[in-house]
């Protein structure tokens, strides 16, 4: 395992990061095997965890609560806040008053009394930015939390947070966690430039694009029992299934492309998928998210696998630097793109 400094901070973090969004009801229910997995993952030599409130509604922070005691000051622990976790009106978003609110709930469920990385989950469009950074840095100043970070931001929201905190003399936010992967790279034409001129950074998730990239997928079979797009599985997404996706057709294009690459390269897809992410000069740690053990076991033996420069001019050929894949959604929720916005009032 190698490590990296975050940003411009002094701190420096596995270039995996553990990520907890499978622990709990949506992922792996068993409390006991999922702390297992997140000590493995330690004594591999991953000091970087993040999780957040939504995941499992609150269930993924306890458990790493709990699997973290005795061992909590040797982790760099991040958490997430925005979204709902119930039924009122205002406990959601980035307002001063759930904020307040939503730290001391993630503290208590993680058993500590400090965040070391407390990331906003996703742009508030309805809140004034800074209320928000305001508000996170109290937080820094009361010692709840040591560094802010944001989630998804575009380039241009990022750029305006970074001016924000400058004019305002608050806590910057010196991490962004975007989606990025072989089939996600729309975010290397303005999001990465805009992270590394500001020293910021950078933890993606979905490097391996919901499982699309570990080649379990495949055309004209039916999706592995306990995969997120298996149907009539507890573990499904929203209902969606690889049959009605209208980009699988695309998808299973590139990842035949890709596998023979692969295959050329004597690299698992996996491996390539994770080893891709990790060779652009903006990007810190990569998100791993395993559900079992075994998957656990093999993120760890891509750690280290660098790519040929052969290997990268062949995937640019796949799918193009500062592209998308067909299907895509960055899920920013940006009002802008809404009908209302884009159009001149009658």
């Amino acid at each position: 395992m190698q490590y990296r400094k975050l940003g411009r901070t002094g701190v420096e973090v596995s270039t995996q990061c553990l990520g907890a969004m499978m622990f709990g009801r949506v992922g792996n229910p068993d409390h006991e095997d999922c702390e297992r997995i997140i000590h493995r993952a330690l004594d591999a030599g991953i000091n970087f965890v993040d999780t957040a409130d939504m995941y499992s509604a609150g269930e993924s922070e306890e458990i790493v609560g709990r699997a973290l005691k005795g061992r909590r000051d040797d982790v760099v622990l991040a958490s997430k806040f925005f979204f709902p976790l119930g039924n009122e009106r205002n406990a959601r978003g980035g307002s001063r008053r759930y904020l307040v609110r939503a730290v001391e709930a993630s503290l208590r469920r993680l058993g500590t009394d400090h965040i070391d990385l407390y990331q906003m989950h996703r742009p508030d469009w309805d809140t004034d930015l800074e209320e928000t950074l305001d508000a996170l840095t109290d937080l820094v100043r009361q010692g709840k939390v040591r560094y802010i970070g944001s989630s998804s931001f575009p380039a241009d929201l990022i750029v305006e947070a970074q001016w924000a905190a400058a004019r305002r003399g608050g806590a910057r936010f010196v991490c962004e966690q975007p989606q990025y992967s072989i089939f996600a790279r729309s975010i290397e034409d303005a999001m990465l430039p805009a992270a590394r001129r500001h020293g910021m950074g950078v933890i993606p998730w979905s490097p391996l694009a919901g499982g699309w990239l570990t080649g379990k997928y495949r055309r004209d079979e039916a999706a592995p029992a306990g995969s997120r797009f298996a149907p009539s599985d507890d573990s499904n997404w929203k209902g969606r299934t690889v049959d009605t996706d209208p980009s699988a057709p695309v998808r299973f294009d590139a990842v035949e492309r890709l596998t023979k690459i692969a295959d050329e390269a004597g690299l698992p897809l996996t491996h390539m998928a994770l080893a891709f992410v990790g060779e652009h000069p903006a990007i810190t740690s990569t998100i791993i998210g395993p559900k079992t053990m075994p998957q656990l076991e093999d993120l760890l033996a891509a750690a280290d696998v660098r790519l040929d420069p052969a290997v990268l001019d062949a995937i640019d050929e796949v799918v193009p630097p500062g592209t998308d894949i067909a299907g895509i959604k960055h899920l920013t929720g940006n009002p802008s793109l809404e009908a209302a916005n884009r159009r001149r009032p009658r």
